[in-house]
């Protein structure tokens, strides 16, 4: 189902004495529909991220972008220069595994309060660290479907140190589709390699996509590194992923 009009607005979700900062847009018209939780690169909720939310929204989901860097940068939002990036960084690296799947748990909950949402159908899409975390995020029972997009580091470190992420991969609790381009220097091959024998190893319900000469970023319009051809098939193979695991529940 498509729907071309929807509302969108600026909301907070209470997540004990924290009050997060969420961008969410859902269709206008009336109905239940499915949520999809979209997590941010390291750039804030910036205008890419609202654009994916607003995109998630006219093909029928409620969806729903935190702030991940609540805690240290409130309001944060920035571009792709190389000062956004060192400060985008920084802020990622405050955050912890721990106080991230709380958010995000907190989202969930925000979202199967919603009259409109079906509480039973709730799947996540992140984007750089977004990728990360959402890998992580998969582990929540709640979250029937992911696409984690160029999640960087997942073999190698989880978020507030610790064993990496990818010591998780056990305790995914349904399907995750992962994004990655053959010319990003920042996730190697072996890396990505590694993931998807993970997920064999385990039985994840999964599939791996890496697009020849496309580099870190490539869905993002916004970023130098956007590659329209890859970023077309993985928005298709997304809202495939989204429309057989969330739409019929």
């Amino acid at each position: 189902m498509t729907t071309t009009e929807i509302h969108t607005r600026q909301i907070q979700i209470s997540n004990g004495d924290l009050q997060i900062d969420a961008y969410l847009a859902e269709p206008a018209n009336e109905g239940v529909f499915p949520a999809v939780i979209v997590i941010q690169e390291i750039f804030g909720v910036n205008i890419h991220i609202r654009e994916v939310t607003q995109r998630l929204a006219q093909e029928g989901y409620v969806a729903i972008a935190p702030a991940i860097f609540q805690r240290t940068a409130p309001g944060f939002e920035v571009g792709y220069t190389p000062e956004d990036v060192q400060l985008g960084r920084k802020y990622k690296d405050q955050t912890t595994a721990d106080e991230l799947l709380s958010d995000i748990t907190a989202a969930i909950a925000y979202l199967q309060n919603l009259p409109n949402v079906n509480p039973n159908a709730i799947g996540s899409i992140g984007f750089c660290f977004g990728g990360h975390v959402v890998y992580l995020a998969a582990t929540l029972p709640d979250i029937k479907a992911t696409a984690s997009f160029y999640g960087g580091g997942i073999p190698t470190f989880t978020p507030g140190g610790g064993q990496p992420t990818i010591t998780r991969t056990s305790e995914i609790k349904s399907i995750i589709y992962t994004f990655f381009g053959l010319e990003d220097q920042g996730i190697t091959l072996e890396n990505t390699q590694q993931i998807e024998s993970e997920l064999q190893k385990h039985q994840i319900p999964h599939a791996v996509f890496r697009y020849p000469d496309a580099d870190h970023g490539f869905f993002c319009n916004h970023r130098a590194s956007y590659n329209p051809t890859a970023a077309a098939d993985a928005w298709k193979q997304v809202l495939q992923l989204f429309h057989t695991n969330l739409q019929n529940i």
